[in-house]
């Protein structure tokens, strides 16, 4: 009895006293070691990933998830494997557990991009850490990483997203802890991945990684960080099947209502008023299922420039039936007006009648003047003459007032029959408007598809580069 009393006293001591570090047969610690003290003064990281796969993007969230074997590896001189025999060796590391990792000393790895990160587990966690003959010891795990991308959508569909993945310390800075890309397959792929990109339905996704070490700002510090580049490329042969090839054939469609007859007025119209609702439908559905942008996207500047060309052959038809009730109601109605009015004066009779009336109080003047020297009567001809200077100044303005409506009105009359001409030209049978708009709409519609084109994809190659 006072056996089993003294062992279960020791076994309640045991469960009392914290947990003594002890070194087992794969590994054996220095006296001095210290898991919360980094190994050396400067310690170097080195990161590698296999990407498994690409698991999606999402524009709305603007957020990558990809399933990775993320592995980091480091040298602590002061942890000594433990191998077997030379004869018996397997290998030239030793295989640590779970419980292990807590017992030494990991870089504190911060994914500065990361939203979400899952590891992968089966029957356990997928993981393991490895201590080699060299005392590396290398801490492979399995996850699912969702990385937040800042993307700008204003070049979409030839939009080139650039998401920079930055994996550093957050606790040590740059001069105490340094990350960089392992040197050989520092990024690897499995057999259906391209030479470095991958396929998805919208994108193809490409990965590139810094080999200098970069540095990235966390408070009032500096960290060494170990840079992932990852490009998204839109595929772009969808969206010209799907947005650029209907519309381009939307607008062409509108030039051959300017080959139907204006008197068809349902044929052409119904072509017209079809083709524009069309696009406008074609440019809602693009705009509530694409990404938001700030500004108008490469697409939407697209289809509303279609939807604008349609619209002109639209008023270039209103002014075409515009022309043609004018020039078989209108027209006719006003010259049978003016026939029944007798003619007004003109400028050139108003002209005449002014120097007439110049002449004659120039000669009422002379006479006057002689009557005035070599008479001896009493009746002093000179206020007679004055009388008549004033009448016949009177009748200048007059006849020049005249004279100033009959030219206003002759302007007036120029110009409507200007528009008279243009009305004429552009409607009727006569009109050659459809004629000069089936050749100046293509032309102007190609200067604008070379332009378009030309801008967008030099903007979107330099975000490529």
């Amino acid at each position: 009895m006072r056996c089993i009393y003294i062992a279960s006293l020791i076994w309640v001591f045991e469960l009392c006293l914290p947990p003594v570090r002890t070194a087992t047969t794969n590994y054996k610690y220095e006296p001095d070691y210290d898991k919360n003290v980094k190994p050396g003064s400067l310690t170097d990281v080195s990161v590698s990933l296999y990407i498994n796969r690409i698991s999606g993007v999402d524009e709305n969230k603007e957020e990558i998830s990809f399933d990775v074997f993320l592995q980091i590896t480091w040298e602590d001189r002061r942890i000594h494997p433990v191998l077997p025999n030379k004869e018996e060796r397997t290998g030239e590391y030793v295989e640590l557990t779970k419980a292990d990792r807590d017992m030494i000393w990991v870089p504190d790895l911060y994914i500065r991009q990361l939203r979400e990160m899952k590891m992968l587990t089966l029957f356990e966690e997928i993981s393991s850490l490895r201590l080699y003959e060299n005392k590396t010891i290398s801490l492979s795990i399995g996850a699912t990483i969702i990385i937040k991308c800042d993307m700008d959508f204003v070049l979409y569909p030839l939009d080139v997203q650039r998401c920079p993945v930055d994996f550093s310390s957050y606790k040590y800075p740059v001069k105490d802890l340094r990350f960089r890309w392992r040197s050989e397959n520092a990024l690897s792929f499995p057999n259906d991945f391209g030479d470095g990109f991958f396929r998805l339905p919208k994108y193809v996704v490409s990965f590139y990684t810094e080999q200098e070490s970069q540095i990235v700002n966390y408070s009032d510090d500096n960290h060494s960080s170990a840079r992932l580049e990852i490009t998204l490329s839109r595929e772009v042969k969808s969206y010209l099947l799907e947005n650029y090839l209907p519309s381009t054939l939307f607008v062409s469609i509108s030039w051959g209502s300017f080959v139907v007859v204006p008197e068809i007025v349902p044929g052409r119209m119904v072509l017209l008023v079809t083709t524009l609702l069309s696009l406008i439908t074609m440019f809602d559905t693009v705009r509530n299922n694409s990404p938001d942008a700030l500004e108008l996207k490469c697409l939407e500047v697209w289809l509303i420039s279609c939807t604008l060309f349609v619209f002109f052959a639209l008023m270039e038809y209103f002014i075409v039936l515009f022309g043609i009730r004018y020039d078989k109601h209108w027209r006719v109605a006003k010259a049978q007006h003016a026939s029944s009015i007798p003619p007004s004066i003109t400028l050139q009779s108003a002209v005449t009648m002014a120097q007439s009336t110049m002449d004659t109080s120039r000669e009422n003047g002379l006479e006057h003047t002689t009557l005035k020297v070599s008479g001896n009567n009493k009746i002093q001809p000179h206020d007679h003459h004055s009388k008549t200077t004033s009448a016949s100044l009177s009748n200048i303005q007059d006849t020049v007032h005249s004279a100033q409506k009959v030219s206003s009105v002759m302007t007036r009359k120029r110009f409507r029959n200007v528009a008279d001409v243009a009305l004429l030209y552009a409607g009727s049978q006569r009109g050659r408007l459809d004629q000069l708009s089936l050749i100046i709409f293509p032309v102007s519609f190609l200067i604008f598809t070379i332009s378009y084109w030309t801008m967008y994809l030099t903007e979107s190659k330099k975000n490529f580069k």
